[in-house]
């Protein structure tokens, strides 16, 4: 039996989704009601900054933070699975893997954004500037 490699696996899911520029999510968050939800860890954030009103989840809690059924669930989330969601990780990879997952939970219209946080930053969208000791992280998306 063949099994996908990452590559495959990732293309795979990503037909799945109708996928954003930076530019697009901008404007379903501020026209659509979209839910902008960053899931990078703390040491990016800080490095890098923030997309304001974006809710901050990290990867690890996402689908009990999401989840409209679940009494874990973020206050932003609500009881709607019809909301626009907008995954942002680093750089587009591992945000539509996680798209998908709330697909998985009935959040038929999650999807992300392409490119990530650095497509965002790079299109010159508002950024909540970075804690000034954390230039020294490295990068990565995962």
């Amino acid at each position: 039996m063949s099994r996908p490699g990452i590559d495959a696996l990732l293309e795979r899911e990503r037909s799945h989704l109708h996928r954003l520029t930076p530019h697009q999510a901008a404007d379903a968050a501020a026209l659509q009601d979209a839910l902008l939800v960053d899931i990078r860890y703390a040491a990016l954030r800080d490095r890098d900054g923030l997309i304001p009103g974006a809710l901050v989840v990290e990867r690890n809690e996402l689908e009990w933070r999401l989840d409209p059924l679940c009494d874990y669930r973020a206050p932003e989330a609500r009881h709607d699975h019809d909301r626009l969601v907008v995954v942002v990780c680093n750089e587009g990879y591992a945000s539509s893997l996680a798209a998908r997952s709330l697909h998985a939970l009935g959040l038929h219209r999650a999807t992300d954004l392409i490119g990530g946080f650095q497509a965002w930053a790079a299109a010159g969208l508002p950024v909540i500037s970075p804690t000034p000791d954390a230039a020294d992280v490295p990068r990565a998306d995962v």
